[in-house]
């Protein structure tokens, strides 16, 4: 499902116009950035998941084509994590 799905999903269901949808999903898509890129802050959402930030320690690696190790910096990854009901519900289906 595209975003553009979505939104027009949103609108049949609520009657609100599509640029409106378009605008509130847009606007809730960059809390959801700003909140783990900038912040560094979780987001739960209570009955669905966690949107996380998982931070990942500095390694080294290998090159196997050349035969060299470099090393990865540690960095931060964003992550879903879904609620236990919805899993629950995926397993079902």
């Amino acid at each position: 499902m595209t975003k553009a799905e979505i939104v027009k999903s949103i609108s049949t269901q609520t009657g609100i116009g599509s640029k409106e949808v378009l605008a509130v999903v847009e606007s809730f898509m960059e809390e959801i950035r700003m909140s783990l890129a900038n912040n560094k802050e979780n987001v739960y959402l209570r009955g669905f998941g966690s949107f996380i930030v998982k931070h990942r320690a500095q390694k080294t690696a290998r090159n196997i084509s050349k035969n060299t190790t470099l090393v990865i910096e540690a960095h931060d990854l964003p992550a879903f994590k879904p609620c236990k009901s919805f899993m629950n519900r995926m397993v079902q289906d």
